[in-house]
């Protein structure tokens, strides 16, 4: 059983990516790739299409995401998207309401089917973290969250908590709020990147970084990994058993 559903949700991931990027290529210029004024006419297009329908877009926009991120999809490419499609605010309210969905359907999915396949790969690796997050799974694994998850690829961060049966009530929650802090940034830099194409003329690498849209939450990027580190040091700094 657990098999054969490892190998639907793969494929249906691959599904759903395939399909995702054909109507992307279709509505996709190649001969014009190389021409910024292209870039522009597609920002003007973007951002008539989106104000016109901006709730249906919100709502295909949240769909799409949690079954990406329930299918093993990576967290990143939706912040950036998201931000480009619908700015910064707007863009983080969607992008963390819809991930942190997907990830409890994810949750889910894994409690129901893979628990022995995750108790299997994951309990040896993280078992001096179980005793930690069993003291106050929802204070824990907040900071988790909030620190990117130590680093651990984003599907794994939604299954680790097999291991140690997390309610989904908490898990929900404390996904929720640990994910605002990087999920604003990701889409600040997506709406930078929306904003720089719509009031330049010319497009410059260097100028896209000194842009303000763009170096503020670069810097606040780096500033939030920092912290990460010191946050995980001083919170997980947890001996092998």
């Amino acid at each position: 059983m657990s098999i054969k559903l490892k190998l639907f949700l793969g494929i249906s991931y691959l599904l759903i990516l395939f399909i995702f990027l054909y109507f992307v290529i279709l509505q996709i210029e190649i001969s014009r790739l190389n021409d910024f004024s292209y870039y522009k006419e597609l920002q003007a297009n973007i951002d008539s299409f989106i104000g016109d329908k901006i709730y249906l877009n919100l709502l295909i926009f949240f769909i799409f995401a949690v079954v990406w991120v329930a299918l093993l999809g990576f967290g990143s490419p939706l912040l950036l998207i998201s931000g480009i499609l619908f700015g910064k605010w707007v863009g983080t309210f969607i992008s963390v309401i819809s991930i942190s969905f997907g990830a409890l359907l994810l949750y889910t999915i894994v409690s129901f089917f893979f628990t022995d396949l995750i108790n299997k790969l994951l309990e040896k690796k993280f078992s001096k973290y179980i005793n930690l997050f069993q003291k106050n799974e929802f204070y824990y694994y907040f900071i988790f969250r909030l620190t990117g998850g130590l680093g651990i690829p984003f599907c794994l961060q939604n299954a680790l908590p097999v291991i140690f049966k997390m309610k989904k009530i908490n898990y929900f929650f404390s996904s929720f709020l640990g994910f605002i802090p990087g999920v604003f940034i990701f889409n600040t830099v997506g709406a930078g990147i929306n904003q720089f194409i719509k009031e330049s003329n010319n497009f410059s690498l260097i100028n896209l970084i000194l842009s303000k849209e763009i170096y503020v939450p670069i810097s606040m990027f780096i500033i939030f990994i920092l912290s990460s580190l010191i946050i995980k040091k001083f919170f997980f700094n947890v001996r092998d058993r």
